[in-house]
């Protein structure tokens, strides 16, 4: 789709191994994409959150700095992994297709990018990645856990960086400043990050209990992905 695709493949074909290198990765995506490219709008805000939570990590800002770290590298190899399938010609889950097959279109502004990556990868990716998160420690996702108290510690601060990027991203894939949308407007300003972590970590409770009845948990992510592309496709609405 664009000339530089394969650069951004190669990156992402290199599996993290901690937060530093999910750091790097989003880095070279960052600085090889156009500013014509729906998906560099993602990758600059997620990439804002994930050193936000190098940050905190690095400074014993959580209880178990250890465990939210595997969380992140998890959480980011989620995103990798859809777009290096998108990129192979492979399958990649719906709710990121949706994105991906956009990322041309210049009638989409660049907070709706943004936006959409944040809906597919909090409310498919994330369940997924604290499961696997807490398989590799063990420990089973719990409501009033140290775990869970560190993972809702970051609410307020992605709901500043979302409130930052809205004001910052006003603005067409080509530069033109937004015309009054308030359609866009109020799809944007019913998304709630908190409301959509909790959801996420219910979801991943579910996931957990539903580990030995593989078609069930099958099926439940098969439904998670159609609910969040359809939110996908109603963020991506051209203005």
């Amino acid at each position: 789709m664009f000339a530089y695709d394969s650069k951004i493949l190669a990156a992402v074909s290199a599996g993290p191994q901690s937060v530093p290198d999910v750091v790097g990765i989003m880095q070279t995506i960052e600085n090889t994409c156009d500013d014509g490219d729906g998906l560099k709008w993602f990758n600059w805000l997620y990439l804002g959150v994930t050193r936000a939570v190098l940050s905190r990590v690095s400074s014993g800002g959580f209880s178990d700095p250890a465990w939210m770290a595997s969380l992140d590298v998890h959480f980011a190899g989620f995103y990798f992994d859809a777009l290096r399938a998108s990129l192979s010609g492979q399958q990649a889950p719906g709710c990121w297709q949706t994105l991906f097959s956009q990322r041309q279109q210049s009638a989409i502004a660049r907070i709706q990018f943004a936006m959409a990556g944040i809906n597919a990868h909090i409310n498919h990716d994330l369940p997924l990645a604290i499961v696997a998160t807490c398989q590799a420690s063990a420990t089973p996702p719990q409501h009033g856990t140290a775990h869970y108290n560190d993972y809702t510690a970051l609410n307020s601060t992605l709901d500043d960086m979302i409130e930052t990027a809205k004001q910052t991203l006003n603005v067409r894939l080509l530069g033109a400043v937004l015309p009054p949308v308030s359609q866009l407007e109020n799809t944007l300003g019913a998304w709630n990050v908190a409301a959509a972590r909790e959801a996420a970590w219910k979801n991943a409770e579910l996931l957990w209990h539903l580990s030995d009845v593989p078609a069930l948990s099958a099926s439940f992510l098969d439904t998670l992905d159609g609910l969040t592309t359809v939110a996908g496709k109603t963020i991506l609405v051209p203005v």
